[in-house]
């Protein structure tokens, strides 16, 4: 019996799963579901929530669960690390896949966790944007900054996020945060997010000015990992990567004047990138 595959894809306020298919014509997504989950509460509540979730998608005893998961995480047990980022607190010290493997009667040896960013690189680079480049570092930019390598046919999470940069680490200066308190601090502007600055359509002289300080910083922070691990491509993901035509062009024009040129690729995938992902080392080495 050919084995078959769930993707789960669990963030701080969400999950969403899909059956994850491998066929002559490449890898199919279908059947997918998702939910808002309020991870502030308490442990049972989140893990049946995930679990009634699951459940829609009528798994079974055979079936293999690959679960994208944020971090800190021990992606190898299955235990959820997160202590201090306001989520999923309760979860603490618990066994997630023990949890599961409970509730959905699926033997633990079978449900595999991975890093978010790292399902969502492995996602693009075997069925989306990536599949012909080697050399790939991934970023999604959003509320915070995901990032992974895929280097000599490995893909790790990079852990980028907290990487020393200017008077700070890399978060403060590439995530929806930054946005907000610059339109605020430079023009007395109080928005929400990126959406707010582009949603008339024609960008004012202000929102202008912050996309290009945006581009300009994001290509200043790729320039030493450009230079250690000379990649050849960048995939970028998440909520800010909608708006990189306004910012793109400027961290093109930063990279260029260092010396490099790599292939920029918006992701294709969306949210399937990390439910392919998540399945991929199941699928791998089945």
């Amino acid at each position: 019996m050919k084995p078959r595959y769930i993707g789960i894809d669990i963030g701080g306020s969400h999950i969403s799963a899909a059956r994850i298919g491998i066929n002559q014509g490449g890898i199919t997504v279908s059947d997918e579901v998702g939910v808002s989950v309020d991870t502030t509460l308490e442990a049972d509540h989140i893990l049946s929530s995930w679990t009634d979730l699951i459940k829609k998608l009528d798994p079974s005893a055979d079936d293999f669960l690959g679960i994208a998961m944020p971090g800190p995480f021990d992606y190898q047990n299955g235990i959820s690390l997160l202590e201090d980022q306001g989520k999923m607190k309760s979860l603490f010290g618990r066994s997630v896949r023990d949890g599961l493997s409970q509730r959905l009667s699926i033997p633990p040896k079978q449900i595999l966790f991975t890093n978010d960013a790292e399902a969502f690189l492995l996602g693009e680079k075997m069925a989306g944007a990536g599949k012909h480049h080697q050399k790939i570092l991934g970023l999604t930019l959003g509320t915070g900054l995901g990032s992974a390598f895929f280097l000599e046919n490995r893909c790790t999470d990079a852990k980028l996020w907290t990487a020393p940069f200017r008077e700070g680490i890399a978060e403060d200066y590439l995530g929806t945060a930054w946005f907000i308190s610059e339109a605020e601090k430079q023009f007395d502007l109080k928005i929400s997010g990126v959406k707010d600055l582009v949603s008339t359509g024609e960008l004012t002289q202000e929102a202008n000015h912050l996309f290009s300080e945006f581009g300009k910083t994001l290509g200043e922070f790729m320039v030493p990992y450009f230079r250690e691990y000379g990649f050849d491509q960048v995939i970028l993901g998440g909520k800010i990567s909608l708006a990189s035509p306004y910012f793109l062009p400027f961290t093109l024009q930063y990279l260029s004047y260092h010396g490099f040129h790599p292939d920029f690729k918006i992701a294709q995938l969306g949210e399937k990138a990390a439910l392919i992902g998540a399945c991929w080392p199941l699928i791998h080495t089945l």
